[in-house]
This record gives structure tokens, C-alpha cells and sequence, in this order.
């Protein structure tokens, strides 16, 4: 079946000048791949993965160019123009993307980045863009457990920290304290659920929940400063940015770490840095 807004791997039945026909099946019957897009020495027979949309004519179309974003997927574009019937955005197409009027929180002004949702509107069949979130998330269960790892995008700020959209499915939110790092509107990332509060809401963390962290970034130091010829210049006092830089942790699971590392008698702590033990 094919699938509008979304990739799938088609075959090759007719070869034109303009460029080939893909077998659409009994539901669209030959779908072109114009030729500025079909692969060079493409032939009868052949299998290519395209992505399937709406050209400027209504018409089902393939091409190789990939999209940002497919269809309930979440992305940063960029407002290339705004209409009578509303905003246009990039989304790495020869056409367009529209996000109408009554899909926008506010009215979006060419040049600005937003994030969108895309989706097929049913009663046109359109492929559109929407910033109106909330009609798309939390509608299914939420049957996450603490410590589950997922896929997340950055979608919001607030005056608590970011909101992020988990496995394009549920709302999540990075308090300030766990936001460290550099986190922006668009980031794509992996996480971890923290907290499923009563609400139902659920609190991420950039890190593996509890001991999980530790024992990890335990591994990850001591493999370190074995490539490293037995020394690492970051130490408790270093700066968090720096922390992270080497790391990837926060300043406190790190502090909490080499403090287990040093009481073990694996690592010296000194003032520019941390060292294996070798008084073995």
C-alpha cells in the first residue's frame, strides 16, 4: 500500500524521456519520478526507494530529494513566504510545505524558524503543517516506565525548561536542572523518562536514571583515562560546560562518580585533574 508524505520502495515499469513511472498499484495506478531526479543508469525492473507527495498540480508524484520531515513527523523549518491562505515552509522540496492559518498558534512571518508537525489533512488529503501540538499528543496511553529509554525532539521552552516531544507521540519536559548541555528548538536527542508524575505528565533526564548513570559513566571514565596514558585534565572543580564537553554528564553525576571511583582506590583525584591509581 502506498504510503503519501512517507518513503516507499516502488518498481520501475516505464522509461520516458521526462523520466519513469513507478508501479502505484490499484490505488494510484503509475506514479512519475521526474527525470531530474531519477538515479543515473536506473533501468526496467528496478526497485527505488522515493518519497511519495503532491506536486504544485494535486498530482501524486515521486522523487529521490529527501524531506526534512515525513508525514507525523516533527521538524525546525523555515517560513519561506506567507500568503492570503497562510505560511509556506522549507521542508526540502521543489513544493512547498502550507501551514494554514488555522494550524498556526500565531500568525508566522517569512524567515523565522518554527517547529511544525506534519500530517495529512483529511478532508483535502493535502499534505499540511500545523504548530497547534496539543491535537496531536497525548492521545494514546502513555505506558512508559522510569528509566525507559526514547526518542525525543526539543519542541518548546518554558519558564520550567524545554518541552519535548517523546517518540512523536507524548509531551515531556527537561527541567532547567537536567538541561545541560546545549539544548535548542529542533534538537533531536535520546533520553530517559525520570518521573511519570500523578498527572500523567512525564519529566526527562538526559542521563540513565539512578545507579545506571553511575555505573555507566564509571566505565566511560576509567576507559578514558586508560586511552588517555592514565590522566584526564577535568576534575571536580572544573566547569560544567567543560564537564559536558568531556563527558556528557552533568557536573553532579560526574562529581558523584569519580567521588565512587576515588573511594574504590581506582582513581586520585588532583587539582587539574583525575589519575589511575597505580599504587596497586
Amino acid at each position: 500500500m502506498i504510503k503519501i508524505g512517507q518513503y516507499n520502495t516502488l518498481e520501475v515499469i516505464k522509461l520516458v524521456d521526462f523520466g519513469v513511472f513507478l508501479n502505484g498499484g490499484d490505488d494510484f495506478g503509475n506514479i512519475l519520478l521526474p527525470k531530474n531526479t531519477v538515479p543515473a543508469g536506473t533501468k526496467l525492473g528496478d526497485k527505488l526507494k522515493v518519497f511519495i507527495y503532491f506536486d504544485s498540480e494535486d498530482e501524486v508524484i515521486a522523487t529521490t530529494d529527501e524531506p526534512l520531515v515525513e508525514v507525523g513527523g516533527f521538524a525546525k523549518l523555515r517560513i519561506v513566504g506567507a500568503t492570503t491562505i497562510g505560511a509556506f515552509a522549507d521542508w526540502g522540496l521543489r513544493k512547498d510545505l502550507l501551514i494554514p492559518f488555522s494550524e498556526q498558534r500565531r500568525r508566522l512571518e517569512e524567515g523565522e524558524e518554527v517547529m511544525v508537525r506534519v500530517y495529512t489533512d483529511r478532508a483535502s488529503g493535502r499534505i499540511v503543517g500545523s504548530t497547534k501540538f496539543n491535537r496531536f499528543l497525548d492521545k494514546t496511553p502513555a505506558n512508559y516506565k522510569v528509566g525507559q529509554e526514547v526518542q525525543v525532539i526539543i519542541a518548546e521552552t518554558t519558564e520550567l525548561g524545554y518541552k519535548a516531544v517523546i517518540n512523536g507521540e507524548h509531551w515531556g519536559l527537561f527541567f532547567k536542572t537536567e538541561a545541560f548541555g546545549k539544548l535548542f528548538i529542533g534538537k533531536q536527542l535520546k533520553a530517559y523518562v525520570q518521573e511519570i508524575r500523578p498527572d500523567g505528565k512525564i519529566n526527562l533526564s538526559l542521563q540513565k536514571v539512578g545507579l545506571g548513570k553511575v555505573d555507566d559513566l564509571a566505565d566511560k571514565i576509567l576507559t578514558s583515562l586508560e586511552i588517555k596514558g592514565g590522566f584526564i585534565p577535568v576534575s571536580d572543580k572544573s566547569s560544567p560546560d567543560e564537564i559536558f564537553r568531556v563527558f556528557r554528564t552533568s557536573k553532579a553525576t560526574f562529581k558523584k562518580t569519580i567521588g565512587g571511583l576515588y573511594k574504590k582506590g581506582l582513581i586520585v583525584i588532583e587539582k587539574d585533574g583525575i589519575r589511575l591509581n597505580d599504587n596497586d
